[in-house]
């Protein structure tokens, strides 16, 4: 035991058993049990998963933290040039996709990690992930002035190792594809363009979504919901704590953007219906800081028959019913 922790703790605990009453001595025990757990609270974690089967599953070589006890292994993008700003960033510079592994406790292994997509990939690669039983948790930027456009999908899930290697490795496979297939980034969704002058019909979709404002051929409604700040005001639906769909293009050809506010829970199921039902996922992240329950808010954009677009918007308003 030649740990220089134990040595202290050694030290004082002799130098007290000489001098201190007995009384004192019975506190003094209790205490220093307890200080000695709480201590060792920060000692390494132990890692209980085999790397070797972590690195074959995930088709990537990786690195052991013993300290923190997290295997990660990592793609760095080195397929397309990526410049910020003017200057031609290498993968170091945070272009690296990687996932970290560790030893979980309701389950086997735990996973986080962050995918380094350009726009072509992200919704392909969403799927991917939420196919395998991963959770997609955030979607940014990192950077002003990137070109190409990159951007940055973080992930998590629990489970047995292997499982959630096999899971990100197919997340990398499907960002390989979409490169294989089109090795030039895509300039958008592709499709038919929509009408310069839209004439979107309100009547179908409030029978839908609710009711909603009509404006130059278009239609938008909104939906409020309610989240508490640190000052414990209420805030809902006019100071920004809503989901909302607008609507642009013919009846049998438009588009639908808008903003989904979920709260803990609702994001997955929101996330997994949309993209089933062929809507892109152009952004998720938080407008607020301090907000009791914290509201997560998903951007998206779809193209299709507006009555159709909106019956899938309805569906997951009702995830976020429940």
């Amino acid at each position: 035991m030649d740990n220089p922790r134990w040595r202290n703790y050694s030290d004082i605990w002799n130098t007290f058993l000489i001098t201190g009453s007995n009384s004192m001595k019975t506190w003094f025990c209790l205490f220093f049990v307890l200080a000695i757990c709480c201590a060792d609270l920060g000692t390494a974690a132990e890692f209980r998963l085999s790397a070797a089967q972590i690195e074959a599953a995930a088709g990537a070589k990786g690195t052991l933290n013993a300290d923190e006890g997290v295997f990660k292994v990592t793609y760095p993008r080195t397929d397309i040039k990526i410049t910020v700003d003017g200057t031609t960033l290498p993968p170091f510079m945070g272009l690296t996709s990687w996932a970290a592994f560790m030893s979980g406790t309701s389950k086997p292994a735990m996973v986080m990690g962050d995918f380094v997509l350009f726009q072509d990939e992200v919704n392909p690669a969403m799927s991917a992930a939420l196919q395998n039983g991963l959770t997609v948790t955030a979607l940014h930027n990192h950077f002003f002035y990137d070109e190409p456009k990159v951007y940055f999908m973080h992930i998590g899930g629990e489970g047995e190792a292997v499982g959630l290697a096999t899971a990100v490795k197919n997340v990398q496979d499907t960002v390989k594809a979409v490169r294989t297939a089109s090795p030039t980034i895509a300039k958008g969704f592709g499709g038919q363009p929509l009408p310069k002058k839209s004439s979107i019909t309100a009547a179908p979709l409030e029978k839908l979504l609710g009711k909603g404002q009509s404006k130059d051929g278009m239609f938008k409604v909104v939906i409020g919901r309610t989240t508490h700040m640190a000052c414990g005001c209420p805030v809902g639906k006019e100071m920004g704590v809503n989901t909302w769909a607008a609507f642009y293009g013919a009846d049998d050809h438009a588009l639908v953007d808008g903003d989904f506010a979920v709260f803990a829970g609702e994001l997955q199921g929101v996330l997994k219906l949309l993209r089933k039902s062929g809507i892109n996922i152009v952004a998720i992240h938080s407008h607020m800081e301090t907000d009791n329950p914290k509201v997560l808010f998903l951007h998206y954009w779809g193209i299709g028959p507006s009555a159709e677009l909106a019956r899938t918007l309805q569906s997951a308003l009702e995830i976020t019913k429940k």
